[in-house]
């Protein structure tokens, strides 16, 4: 995707909204909701904005959504465009090179994720502290725009460990005040209970789920979730410069950690569950990265 096409695409959200974007958050299956928290919110669907492709997965609503949180500029895309849907590598991360050229300087990243770790149970959120790249393609592949970035840009921290420091201290805040509420709720002391806990992210093609043979392969690599997402826009992201805090939210079991079957519905179900403390992390985690 040229450099001249998403700088017409930047144009134009800079026409729909004149504010400076500070912080871009991308929104996986199931946890759309989060949208509905920006404040003076511009709502653009992806077929009004040039460029931009639709999200065809369900629990994507496929739009973007301009506004503030906690007073920072925010951009959110409600839905993803994936992989496995048949685009391109370049229309995938196209919204990152956008939000690159809109002087994004900091991307949250989310999505649904199978459980590789037996203690990471369904409805587990989880900071990503790394990922592997199991998709077979990395998204710099080809011929180099140095307006993006460098030919080969360092990856040493594609999370950066400073965010991963301010998401796990308002972890521990918003897990000391839910424990105070329940202990004025019922009388008894309540203790914290952790909210977010660090793992690696492997990212797959997917559209099929993995076999477990597969996640028994992954889990000796050191991955402790597995998903069809993040890994290229992270990976374009840290290209044009762009820091990134990245969480997934355990939706399921993977292959062989359960003998039950998987599918879509129960990521859906497990995201809406999750839904309250997710918001409220992202609403008090965004004001300190911008």
């Amino acid at each position: 995707m040229s450099y001249d096409k998403a700088k017409e695409t930047a144009d134009f959200i800079r026409s729909k909204y004149d504010n400076q974007i500070d912080v871009a958050v991308v929104l996986g299956s199931g946890l759309g909701g989060f949208a509905d928290r920006v404040e003076n919110a511009v709502k653009i669907p992806y077929e009004e904005v040039p460029h931009f492709k639709r999200s065809t997965v369900e629990g994507h609503a496929g739009q973007l959504v301009l506004g503030e949180v906690g007073g920072v500029s925010i951009a959110v895309q409600q839905g993803r465009f994936h992989f496995y849907e048949g685009y391109k590598i370049s229309k995938v991360i196209f919204p990152v090179r956008v939000f690159g050229l809109l002087g994004v300087k900091s991307l949250i990243l989310t999505n649904a994720a199978g459980s590789v770790d037996t203690d990471f149970k369904q409805g587990t959120l989880m900071l990503i502290r790394d990922h592997l790249n199991m998709m077979g393609i990395n998204p710099l592949r080809g011929e180099n725009d140095e307006r993006f970035g460098p030919r080969f840009p360092d990856m040493t921290e594609v999370y950066a460990l400073d965010y991963q420091d301010i998401a796990m201290a308002v972890a521990r805040e918003v897990a000391v005040e839910r424990a105070q509420s329940e202990a004025a709720k019922t009388g008894k002391p309540a203790a914290p209970q952790p909210l977010l806990r660090r793992g690696v992210y492997c990212g797959l093609s997917g559209p099929s789920y993995e076999t477990p043979s597969e996640i028994r392969m992954f889990r000796l690599l050191g991955a402790d979730a597995v998903g069809m997402s993040t890994v290229p826009e992270a990976i374009a992201a840290r290209h044009m410069g762009i820091k990134v805090l990245g969480i997934s939210c355990i939706t399921n079991l993977a292959a062989g950690i359960s003998d039950e079957s998987i599918n879509h519905d129960e990521v859906m179900e497990t995201g809406a569950r999750v839904a309250g403390v997710f918001q409220e992390l992202l609403s008090k985690i965004i004001p300190r990265l911008g």
